[in-house]
């Protein structure tokens, strides 16, 4: 039968169009009745307390209705439709998802947990298994989650609106892990949306598809042991080794398919173990839809991509990791993200998580959005993403990319293309205020963990704690030093002299932060070509002068990091479609060049005058700086009192020098630890093993000693016990 003339037809016929913003004001049981939205139904079915009542259709787009007792009592609804017959649980039947603090703390924009309440979780509520789903759409007039569940039609699974903090929620009973979904939008004005992406969504479809998955992210056991560890591992007097990684090609598969995440743990860990590196750094694992972004454009900040396997395989991944004796950092990009339909961009049909003003929310360089870090809601959501990873994965640092362009208001834009803050100034204070909190709150919460700025200018303070003034970063990008140092390496020998200060100046403000020293991967690529391309010279010379670079980094004050690929001479330049080139390690060169990055590691790790006083001037100290004309630089490196100086020599020319005088702290014999000139490395083994000092001022050190430098090297001495 069909009923008309009620006065509940204009919002029985809003739901049938899709545009009712509050099902659970007439859905469900209300007043002794219990209400059903089934279009796809021809009859319908209230089953409870054993018995089976057939429902009346109260409008002809599909709305039933039966007497209910009024008592909280459960109940089923069956219904058919071309001559099947199927049974389900009423969403509409069950309470509010979101607690009253939650709620309290989400309107504030200061849940540091809210990926626990918001998303997509596979749960048991009000005695029944379902999945529960909550998006944040203040703006909207209508949300609704679709899936194959029910047929992507969003009049099925309408959502009840908490508009006291913006969220729309519903607890959909029967699903189970692994359903894709997405969220129905209508805005304020009634325009429907794309259909939009789960922006906490856990789990995502692969490329090119783009829809959310259902799958709770794994809870890492805590390790108080791993904990106490990484924080050893992480310290300012600890030997800190990174191995930058794109897991996308570092190695590939048959057929060039990706590896798995257990097939990386299987291969790059022992890898990376044997190379000497102490952290692995993955280039950002959040979902993103173009490969060529190589995750810096990511749209699932909370799902780790799924191009090598589900969310729990990258758990096990960290896991392996740190079972190895590996801490691992993620590269993070909370400072962009792209246009795609299916993101953030005008997620309810306002700028939720953007600028409004494209001066302010649109950067011109990436053609990507900019996070609007003054709304603490989206402050709040990016805070969350960080310690999720930290919670949830136990990772044990994040490197955040493009620190500065998020500090500066003006950051590559034209006079009269941006918005001054309040105070006329050019920095951008929310985006302060952001950094801040967010490593506040990673330490505070997460101990040992380590924070990375990819910081480019010389913003004050970056690696300074948050009390102090500072942004609260752990260490910094030294990327002066990089492009300086890169300069002066691929100018021919011949003219080095010319540049000589491009090797020394980075020690005017070396303990001004905690720096990290980067070869990153950002210098392999678009038309720059690899580390070894860039040397000057036949093939001999470009090895020499790459492992002379190697050399004078790792001798150099700062932690290290080294993207794939370097330490073995990739000749072509990076390629994010395809594997490195690992069949090179068939020619000696190679093998030479990996052998000393290993025996680099082993060495920093070994000599505490290399890494004990990385970020203090006591820890340096320049013999000589100012030879121009050998492009010589030599300098010791001190450890804590009782640990015994490293002379480090680098000759940045082709020529042998015999009989180079150098002034050193003591006499005595000086024994050389490492060349990397060394015949095993591919070198000319030129030079002596050991040099006796002598009691002759030179170089304002008391005793000095005469040795030869070998070629386009590197050495490292220390006295004899």
């Amino acid at each position: 039968m069909d009923a008309s003339g009620s006065p509940l037809d204009p919002a029985f016929q809003a739901l049938a169009s899709a545009t009712h913003g509050d099902p659970f004001a007439i859905l469900g049981p209300h007043d002794g009745v219990v209400r059903v939205f089934l279009p796809q139904a021809q009859r319908a079915f209230l089953l409870m307390q054993g018995r089976e009542t057939e429902m009346a259709r109260i409008h002809g787009e599909g709305v039933f209705e039966a007497p209910h007792n009024g008592l909280r009592e459960s109940y089923r609804i069956a219904w058919e439709a071309g001559g099947q017959r199927h049974e389900i649980e009423d969403p509409y039947r069950f309470g509010p998802l979101l607690g009253e603090f939650d709620v309290y703390l989400l309107a504030e924009g200061r849940h540091q947990r809210a990926y626990e309440v918001m998303g997509a979780h596979p749960r048991k509520h009000e005695g029944v298994d379902g999945v529960s789903f909550a998006v944040w759409a203040p703006g909207a007039a209508r949300v609704s989650v679709v899936g194959a569940f029910n047929d992507w039609d969003g009049r099925r699974h309408p959502m009840r609106a908490r508009r006291e903090c913006g969220v729309w929620e519903i607890f959909v009973p029967g699903l189970e892990e692994g359903v894709p979904y997405k969220y129905e939008i209508l805005s304020g004005d009634h325009r429907l949306l794309p259909l939009k992406a789960d922006p906490y969504a856990f789990s995502m479809e692969m490329r090119p598809n783009t829809a959310s998955i259902v799958h709770e992210p794994p809870a890492l056991a805590p390790d108080a042991n791993w904990t106490r560890e990484r924080a050893a591992r992480a310290a300012i007097d600890a030997p800190v080794s990174v191995y930058e990684v794109h897991l996308g090609s570092w190695m590939r598969g048959d057929g060039n398919a990706y590896l798995t995440y257990d097939e990386l743990a299987e291969r790059l860990i022992p890898y990376a173990t044997e190379m000497g590196f102490t952290h692995l750094e993955f280039l950002p694992v959040s979902e993103h839809p173009f490969d060529g972004s190589w995750g810096y454009q990511p749209i699932g900040l909370y799902a780790p991509t799924s191009r090598h396997g589900d969310p729990d395989a990258f758990g096990r991944l960290v896991e392996a990791c740190h079972e190895a004796g590996i801490g691992v950092i993620l590269d993070w990009v909370p400072g962009h993200f792209p246009t795609d339909v299916h993101g953030l961009g005008e997620f309810d049909g306002t700028h939720l998580y953007e600028h409004a003003d494209p001066r302010q929310g649109f950067h011109q360089d990436w053609n990507t959005l900019i996070y609007n870090f003054g709304r603490t809601e989206v402050a709040n959501f990016l805070t969350t993403n960080a310690l999720f990873w930290f919670d949830r994965y136990r990772i044990d640092g994040i490197r955040v990319d493009a620190v500065a362009s998020m500090l500066y208001l003006d950051y590559s834009r034209e006079a009269d293309q941006w918005v001054p803050n309040k105070y006329g100034g050019r920095e951008n204070l929310e985006a302060i205020e952001f950094l801040q909190s967010t490593n506040f709150a990673g330490h505070a919460n997460f101990g040992g963990i380590i924070t990375i700025a990819e910081e480019s200018t010389a913003w004050p303070g970056v690696s300074q704690p948050t009390e102090e003034g500072g942004l609260g970063f752990d260490y910094k990008w030294n990327m002066g030093w990089m492009h300086d140092t890169l300069q002066f390496m691929q100018t021919d020998p011949l003219y080095r002299k010319h540049h000589h200060d491009q090797m020394t100046f980075g020690l005017v403000y070396a303990f001004s932060e905690k720096f990290v020293l980067p070869l990153s991967h950002d210098e392999v690529v678009h038309g720059k070509g690899s580390l070894l391309g860039k040397m000057p010279g036949d093939r001999w010379q470009k090895f020499a002068n790459l492992r002379a670079y190697f050399g004078f980094m790792w001798g150099h004050p700062g932690k290290k990091l080294l993207f794939m690929g370097g330490e073995f001479g990739q000749e072509r330049e990076w390629n994010h479609d395809q594997s490195l080139d690992w069949h090179l390690l068939d020619a000696p060169e190679h093998r030479g060049l990996q052998k000393l990055v290993s025996d680099l590691n082993a060495v920093y790790r070994k000599y505490p005058g290399l890494h004990q006083r990385d970020t203090k001037p006591e820890g340096f100290q320049w013999i000589v700086g100012d030879d121009r004309d050998n492009s010589v630089f030599a300098f010791l490196r001190h450890g804590e009192s009782g640990t015994d100086p490293v002379l480090v020599i680098s000759n940045m020319t082709p020529n042998v020098v015999q009989d180079y005088a150098l002034g050193v702290p003591c006499g005595g014999r000086w024994r050389r630890i490492l060349s990397t000139d060394d015949a095993g490395y591919g070198g000319s083994n030129v030079g002596e093993a050991e040099a006796e000092a002598v009691p002759e001022e030179r170089h304002g050190q008391n005793q000095s000693l005469k040795i030869t430098l070998p070629p386009l090297a590197t050495i490292f001495l220390t006295p004899e016990a």
